[in-house]
């Protein structure tokens, strides 16, 4: 078998994909192909300022203010770029609200096209292939695995992102939250309740 071959290149390659990653990244740097500080820049871009965070915020803020989160319904796209949120793998952005009578799950079946100034980089469950062909042949079964149980009336309906549409999930704002602000309710959403695979955190 090819992968047995302890001679090919990758063999020397550390198992673990944290080592590797690490590993690759200092050979690029000893070979001048990449710049150290350029690297740490982009790392603390997508780390600090482009992640979970400003999709949360998005959320949170619609929780609050009914008259963003029917703008944010209708065009999201503008709403979320007047807060700062837009580039590249966000040129088009679509809501999709979570109801009693509805849930929503967001997957993409060709690669792993996803909201990056929302959400920031796709997590590796995201873009393996067994998450992008079950999502939609057994939802129900791959939300069970993840931990979100739905009652039997609430409908599932799966949103495929393109390279043209990339979604968002509007989450029920949890029960026992009504005292919260806007920023308490934000430490409230999950990475993976905006991609519907998950539920906002309880207040405690």
């Amino acid at each position: 078998m090819p992968h047995d071959d302890h001679d090919h290149p990758h063999a020397l390659l550390p198992p673990e994909p944290a080592l590797r990653v690490r590993a690759l990244e200092t050979v690029l740097i000893r070979k001048g192909l990449i710049d150290p500080a350029a690297l740490d820049e982009i790392i603390d871009t997508y780390q600090n300022k482009i992640g979970p965070q400003n999709g949360a915020h998005v959320i949170a803020k619609a929780w609050t203010d009914p008259e963003f989160k029917q703008a944010l319904l209708e065009d999201a796209t503008s709403v979320v770029a007047e807060l700062g949120y837009h580039g590249r793998q966000g040129e088009h952005i679509v809501v999709a609200e979570n109801t009693p009578e509805q849930h929503n799950m967001v997957v993409c079946t060709l690669c792993s096209c996803y909201p990056w100034p929302l959400l920031g980089i796709p997590p590796g469950w995201y873009k393996s292939d067994a998450y992008r062909a079950r999502a939609v042949r057994e939802p129900r079964k791959v939300l069970s695995e993840f931990g979100v149980t739905l009652p039997v009336e609430t409908a599932v309906r799966v949103w495929d992102s393109t390279a043209e549409i990339r979604y968002l999930v509007l989450p029920i704002r949890p029960e026992g939250s009504e005292s919260l602000n806007e920023e308490e309710l934000a430490a409230l959403v999950t990475r993976d309740s905006m991609i519907g695979t998950g539920m906002p955190r309880v207040p405690s």
